[in-house]
């Protein structure tokens, strides 16, 4: 690839792409750490509630769940472009660029997803 210049702008974006990621996996982890903690306690004298999820948050409503399931999700793969992404600007020719782009565009629609 001709176009060295962009190579600090590109990795510039790439280090903020990876921060907010991992920022993602970061807020979704501590949520998902408090639903098991504060969730439904069953054990033998307990039933289950009416309406029983087993991606049941205490906070939030009936889709908190999904949410935090899917921005982790998009946090892992965004996490996993990022690295294809350091791959590619180490290297920074024409046989990187496909895989980095690939996997950052699973990245965004995982993203898109989460919202």
């Amino acid at each position: 690839m001709a176009n060295t210049q962009m190579k600090p702008a590109a990795a510039l974006l790439l280090f903020l792409n990876f921060c907010m990621y991992v920022i993602v996996l970061g807020i979704g982890a501590w949520s998902m750490n408090r639903a098991i903690d504060y969730g439904f306690i069953i054990g033998p004298g307990f039933k289950l509630p009416a309406h029983f999820s087993p991606i049941n948050f205490p906070m939030g409503n009936a889709a908190t769940g999904f949410f935090v399931t899917f921005a982790m999700l998009a946090g892992v793969v965004g996490v996993a472009s990022a690295i294809a992404g350091i791959n590619h600007i180490r290297s920074w020719n024409a046989s990187s660029l496909s895989s980095a782009a690939s996997i950052a565009g699973v990245a965004w629609t995982f993203t898109l997803l989460a919202m």
